[in-house]
């Protein structure tokens, strides 16, 4: 399990809402929550409310100093309005310093691309990054948000070790091709977005207004198409056979390709999360929980 910190300082990577997400003590609070779990792996990116959730992580490491903390960071979006994006060369090693400079750290177990850029090639993206790893700025270094072509691409041109993209009963798209490429060249998966943007949560219901303050209400646009009455069926369903998001995360949880991105906004969410690690799924559970939610052909 790996804590999601893209709530901190923002709403992930939207400009627009760089300042708003979680305030700095709200941060420390769901941090110190997920160490004294047991969750050892946070999850970040440069353009995580523009700098702050690294920011804010670096701030728990000075004054906690854990002693074995795992950190992803990624880079590819502007740190704000107008500001340059991509993988370029010079920016990825621009970047990368600024991350380090942030998390006051010397080095992240692992580096990802945090979206594809057509103007990098393969080779010339894996070349950087080998370049990171000789410096002893970063452990591995991996993609997120990329298809099962560019993923393919990668892999001829470099030694990527992870794949991040979103993955959940709600979205399948990385069974296609993403997670079977992984598999057959032993590559790590991590599902981010495992909840679907809080869908999986039991907070949206059929005709009812959505939650203030929800995803649907700050950035819906990922999440419009599950307005559907084949997904509110689901939905449920799903509540009838237990507490929605501790049975969504334990169907991730059950395929053993799969580790888990989780971003809760308070310590209390944390514990659907806890609590599909004390509930795994047998294998006839889990394939029921996958055709009830079958993408429609």
């Amino acid at each position: 399990m790996i804590l999601g910190c893209g709530s901190f300082g923002g709403i992930g990577s939207a400009p627009a809402l760089f300042g708003q997400g979680d305030t700095l003590e709200q941060a420390l609070e769901l941090m110190d929550t997920a160490w004294e779990a047991g969750i050892t792996w946070f999850d970040t990116a440069d353009a995580y409310g523009g700098g702050r959730s690294e920011t804010y992580i670096g701030e728990w490491i000075r004054s906690r100093r854990p002693a074995g903390l795992r950190i992803t960071t990624k880079t590819f979006n502007p740190m704000d309005e107008g500001e340059d994006h991509g993988l370029a060369p010079a920016r990825v090693r621009r970047q990368i310093d600024t991350s380090l400079r942030r998390l006051g750290v010397e080095r992240v177990d692992l580096y990802l691309a945090h979206a594809w850029d057509d103007d990098v090639s393969a080779a010339e993206l894996a070349g950087v990054f080998e370049e990171l790893v000789a410096a002893g700025k970063i452990g591995a270094y991996g993609l997120s948000n990329v298809d099962g072509e560019r993923l393919s691409e990668a892999l001829e041109a470099g030694v990527f070790a992870v794949v991040q993209s979103s993955y959940s009963l709600l979205d399948r798209e990385a069974e296609r091709d993403v997670l079977p490429l992984c598999a057959q060249h032993g590559l790590g998966f991590q599902a981010f977005s495992p909840l679907a943007g809080g869908w999986l949560t039991g907070k949206y219901r059929r005709d009812a207004p959505v939650p203030e303050g929800s995803r649907m209400t700050m950035r819906p646009g990922p999440y419009e198409h599950l307005r559907d009455d084949r997904v509110y069926d689901a939905l449920e369903e799903l509540e009838r056979r237990g507490e929605p998001a501790t049975l969504a995360l334990a169907w991730l949880l059950a395929d053993e390709r799969v580790s888990v991105v989780v971003g809760p906004r308070r310590p209390e969410h944390l514990q659907p999360a806890l609590a599909a690690l004390e509930r795994p799924l047998a294998q006839a559970e889990r394939d029921e929980l996958s055709a009830l939610f079958r993408p429609a052909d």
